[in-house]
């Protein structure tokens, strides 16, 4: 069944990019999130924005929106094992209290982006998305431009982790000239990068941040470091080294691939502390993974967990922090406006 959020036909779609503001102000009662605890009904024009900055959907139509996942050529629609369709994203969010989200393209659609850029043109007050360009292509930085400026994403995402280790041809792509003039690209059109990297990758990355100081990244969960180690502090230290880098962003997200723990992961909070120290609360961004029961299927948190994890534990945080890292601090990146039920537009 087609997602019924992303019907609209390819020429209505060109047509409206255009029109279509990735900022968009959103007019939304948003009701709170049973067992978050801290949050009441949204009505007031101080509430703050709630993004998630790490949202998968795929569509469930592959004659329409293909599944070529571009690392296992044998991959099929039927190997998903749960949908995962805007739709479902925007009922969770609706009942949770979501402002935004972030839509990364999922690699199971592989380098066409076409659903999650239909969907940011269907729904521009709620979605932003990221889109995958194959990082391998010598004209990355021509793909960043087309997916940019012809579908309205914001961004792209780069996932050096699959090339660790001379895998795929190696990730020698993350520093070289191809990738210089995509940096250049993304300086110019205002586009966010963020990285799906492992912590021995950081020193390219690193090369990357020092020669385009303008762009800014985000770090994907905690650059999947393992908190489950004996010694973790040499990945720990890497991650941290990019803290000097004003345009770097990190993710709190992903927890339990990271932590080694189940939910809510206080083994892990030490370790977090000093990311939040490091970084300052202006720099963290909140994000989980899949909308609906597709949390489940995929073994994650619930949406409410999700948000009660930041809202009523991580100790080292106030309130102040809890609303940054929960959708101020990304309102800044992604230059969100939310106009409340009140119809005061709250800017970052």
């Amino acid at each position: 069944m087609t997602d019924p959020l992303c019907r609209t036909s390819r020429r209505d779609f060109l047509q409206g990019v255009a029109g279509a503001a990735v900022a968009s102000a959103t007019a939304l009662t948003l009701p709170s999130c049973k067992g978050t605890g801290r949050r009441g009904p949204v009505n007031s024009s101080s509430t703050p924005p709630v993004v998630d900055t790490h949202m998968h959907v795929w569509a469930n139509d592959p004659e329409r929106f293909p599944f070529p996942h571009p690392y296992d050529t044998s991959f099929r629609h039927a190997n998903v094992p749960h949908e995962a369709t805007a739709r479902m994203l925007i009922d969770d969010m609706d009942s949770c209290g979501v402002t935004h989200s972030v839509l990364v393209q999922v690699i199971y659609h592989g380098w066409d982006n076409s659903y999650v850029a239909e969907c940011v043109r269907s729904h521009p007050d709620r979605f932003v998305g990221h889109g995958l360009i194959d990082p391998t292509d010598p004209r990355v930085a021509e793909r960043l431009e087309y997916w940019v400026k012809e579908h309205g994403l914001a961004g792209m995402r780069f996932s050096a982790i699959y090339y660790r280790n001379g895998a795929k041809g190696g990730d020698g792509w993350i520093d070289s000239p191809a990738h210089d003039r995509a940096w250049r690209k993304a300086r110019d059109l205002g586009a966010v990068f963020n990285f799906f990297l492992a912590p021995d990758q950081i020193p390219r990355l690193e090369r990357m941040l020092t020669r385009h100081p303008e762009v800014t990244v985000c770090i994907d969960h905690l650059a999947q470091m393992d908190l489950s180690v004996e010694n973790p502090e040499p990945q720990m230290r890497l991650l941290l080294s990019l803290a000097k880098h004003d345009n770097v962003r990190v993710k709190i997200s992903e927890l339990t691939s990271v932590a080694g723990t189940t939910y809510p992961f206080r083994e892990s909070y030490s370790h977090l502390k000093r990311v939040y120290e490091a970084f300052g609360p202006d720099r963290l961004l909140w994000g989980t993974g899949y909308p609906g029961a597709a949390r489940g299927a995929y073994g994650r948190p619930t949406l409410e967990e999700e948000l009660a994890l930041v809202r009523d534990e991580l100790p080292f945080l106030d309130d102040e922090a809890r609303e940054k890292m929960l959708g101020r601090n990304a309102a800044l990146v992604w230059n969100l406006r939310v106009t409340t039920a009140a119809g005061a537009d709250r800017g970052p």
